[in-house]
């Protein structure tokens, strides 16, 4: 017995020592590769890592003026305060909102532009669309929300679209009132970002085999049943992939757009939990409020791409990790 488990400890000894040994040797040979990534680790290290040791001003009634750890300690006091605001359960439940319209629409419109765009044989007319919509993408988004707000005024095109198809019998006040801000932020998300993220959908159709859709168009398939039965499928792996970032991503509703389209009027609407901490930890110098707005964010970001994984390692999709 005692042989069995010496024998039994030499093995994973040996084991971790040639995983060990392995780990390095791998290093050594792609010693370039790993010196090139240390300009971007030590970006990611100094900008997303180094300022969570900030978090602890979240537990106390933090005061610039004194110094760190003289400030006094309050626990949770912070977060008691936040969930007992009706404004910032208002900016929680607009930030969901919104990123749960971005994440429908940033997933259907861009993975029905590319499949459109990989059916189209005529190649001029295709760059021609594939500039045309990636162009927004390049845009600032001072320059969309003017774009927006021009159009979308009571004297704008889309108005006057709206009367001229007698659809509408006066102008709509579509910047004004709150039940169309979520929607038209959705929609100015498409407009801005589909053409740019169908590009990683195009990239994975590419990689499709093409003696599949030979053979099926062999076994009389048209492009409906060969979109159907070849592209999507093909692009599923990469489709979960994304989706499982995004979810992660989910409570990054936007600021931007937000910011600048969000009047007093639709303040209800239009306020995330981002401009939430702007708001009281800028404007209003309650620092320790506001960085409590913004570790709870995370923590259900990390919480949401956690569940979203789990989901899909159990139904056998890929996974990050």
């Amino acid at each position: 017995m005692r042989r069995a488990k010496a024998t039994t400890g030499r093995t994973h000894m040996n084991g971790a020592s040639l995983k060990k040994n392995f780990f390095w040797r791998t290093l050594w040979q792609q010693r370039q590769l790993a010196l090139m990534s240390v300009p971007m680790l030590l970006y990611i290290g100094l900008f997303n890592y180094f300022p969570l040791w900030g978090w602890i001003t979240a537990f106390m009634d933090y005061k610039p003026a004194l110094p760190l750890f003289q400030n006094e300690w309050v626990g949770l006091k912070n977060f008691q305060w936040l969930f007992s605001r009706p404004e910032f359960l208002r900016a929680v439940r607009n930030t969901f909102a919104m990123a749960g319209i971005n994440l429908v629409f940033g997933f259907v419109f861009p993975i029905l532009l590319a499949l459109f765009l990989h059916e189209i044989r005529t190649l001029r007319f295709k760059r021609t669309v594939q500039t045309v919509t990636y162009l927004p993408h390049f845009l600032s988004w001072v320059i969309v929300v003017g774009i927006a707000q021009t159009m979308l005024n009571s004297t704008g095109a889309v108005n006057q679209l709206l009367l001229s198809l007698r659809l509408i019998d006066r102008p709509v006040f579509f910047l004004g009132e709150g039940r169309y801000f979520w929607w038209l932020v959705g929609f100015i998300h498409v407009w801005k970002e589909c053409g740019w993220n169908s590009i990683i959908y195009l990239a994975a159709m590419s990689a499709i085999d093409p003696a599949l859709y030979e053979a099926a168009e062999m076994d009389g398939a048209g492009r409906f049943k060969k979109m159907r039965y070849i592209s999507l499928p093909g692009i599923r792996s990469t489709f979960m992939v994304l989706l499982i970032m995004n979810i992660g991503y989910l409570m990054e509703a936007g600021f931007e757009i937000q910011y600048l389209m969000g009047q007093n009027i639709v303040m209800d609407w239009s306020q995330t939990i981002d401009i939430f901490a702007l708001k009281y930890g800028i404007t209003k110098g309650q620092y320790s409020r506001a960085i409590a707005a913004g570790i709870f964010k995370s923590v259900v970001s990390i919480a949401l791409m956690t569940s979203a994984n789990f989901a899909a390692k159990r139904l056998g999709e890929d996974t990050l990790l």
